[in-house]
């Protein structure tokens, strides 16, 4: 079985592929519709694949449907309480620009307003900016928990295999949100080691500790895996119905986003076949 040590670090790396979708902004802080809303959609696609292969069905393996439908229903609504509870932002873009609206203390705060021009962001404060990069890392942050929570669950199930599977789709679904965090903060102004730094730090730290704690609590508790599989499956699913999805539309790249959902799925059905023999 897989020590405590090798599960953090697994997810850690994991976490740490967030930094990933900050290099861009080395370069530019403008990217197209289609390739945002493709990026999204492929990562929505990986997530469901390993919410349904790799914890769904392993989860109805070891356990009763009841148990397992009861961490889905319990998971999906930790996920939306938290959202509700905690700042957060939904992205769109404006112009080839990543846009947020933010919504803190139930009030909606709209930034589509600003940064519309080079002209404009040259002479426009910089503290919206901070604080949408924040708001969006805060979002990131709490997406990574129940990333976390999955792989150190896996882990724990004795399937090493199927906890590196979920592990890779984590990592790879990573980079786009790693994006997301790193634009706004380097519009801001914030320097480029920075932005790459706190971007990375943003899944790099949560994750780990989340696949501790799902390892720790499956590996005392016998027989908690269907629950906490369900659980990490539906919040996983949560966010691919709360964030992804609507993010990934209304831009005209609607087909691209579900074409890459097809493509997403299918590759976290072929990577749980290879890697959870």
């Amino acid at each position: 079985m897989t020590s405590l040590g090798e599960v953090v670090l697994v997810a850690a790396v994991a976490g740490c592929v967030t930094g990933l979708g900050a290099l861009p902004v080395l370069v530019t802080d403008r990217v197209s519709h289609r390739v945002y809303d493709g990026a999204l959609g492929l990562a929505a696609g990986i997530m469901v694949g390993a919410a349904v292969f790799a914890l769904v069905l392993p989860g109805l393996e070891l356990g009763s449907p009841f148990e397992v439908v009861a961490g889905v229903l319990l998971g999906g609504g930790f996920l939306l309480a938290v959202n509700a509870v905690l700042p957060h932002v939904h992205l769109r873009f404006r112009g080839e620009r990543l846009e947020g609206t933010a919504v803190v203390d139930g009030a909606i705060a709209d930034g589509s307003s600003n940064r519309t021009t080079r002209d404009d962001r040259a002479t426009e404060p910089a503290f919206d900016d901070l604080r949408r990069a924040a708001l969006v890392g805060g979002t990131v942050t709490i997406h990574n928990v129940p990333e976390g929570l999955a792989v150190g669950i896996a882990f724990a199930s004795g399937e090493t295999a199927l906890g590196f599977a979920i592990a890779t789709a984590i990592a790879v679904q990573n980079v786009p949100d790693g994006f997301a965090m790193a634009v706004p903060a380097a519009r801001a102004g914030v320097s480029r080691s920075k932005t790459v730094l706190y971007t990375t730090l943003s899944g790099g730290v949560p994750e780990p500790i989340a696949a501790a704690v799902g390892f720790a609590l499956v590996a005392v508790v016998s027989g908690l895996f269907p629950i906490a599989a369900g659980f990490a499956a539906g919040a996983m699913i949560a966010v691919v119905f709360r964030e992804l999805v609507p993010s990934s539309h209304g831009h005209g790249y609607a087909d691209t986003a579900t074409a890459t959902f097809v493509v997403g799925f299918a590759v976290m059905l072929v990577v749980d076949t290879v890697l959870a023999v």
